[in-house]
C-alpha cells in the first residue's frame, strides 16, 4: 500500500485510468465482432458501414495508445481482408 500522499494520489489515479481503459478497449473489442458478425451473416453493406466505425474506433485507440499501432493496422488490414474475401 502507498504510504507518501502522492503515492496515494497515484494510485488513485491509476485505478480511474485502468477503468477508462478497460471501457474503451471493451467497446472497441464489441466494434470489431460486430463487423466480424456483419461479415459472418453475408451482409456487406452493414459490413462496410460497421468497418468504417470500426475503422475510426482502432486508430482513436491507437494514438490514445490503448492498442499499438502495429496492432491497430494489423486487426485493420485482417477485417478487410475478411470482407473482402467474404463479397
Amino acid at each position: 500500500m502507498p504510504n507518501t500522499a502522492s503515492a496515494k494520489k497515484r494510485l488513485r489515479q491509476s485505478e480511474a485510468l485502468r477503468l477508462l481503459n478497460r471501457s474503451a478497449r471493451s467497446s472497441l473489442r464489441s466494434q470489431i465482432r460486430r463487423v466480424q458478425e456483419a461479415v459472418k451473416a453475408g451482409d456487406a453493406d452493414t459490413a462496410q458501414s460497421e468497418y468504417r466505425r470500426a475503422q475510426k474506433a482502432i486508430d482513436q485507440a491507437a494514438s490514445r495508445r490503448l492498442i499499438h499501432r502495429n496492432a491497430a493496422a494489423r486487426t485493420k488490414s485482417r477485417l478487410i481482408k475478411l470482407i473482402k474475401s467474404a463479397g
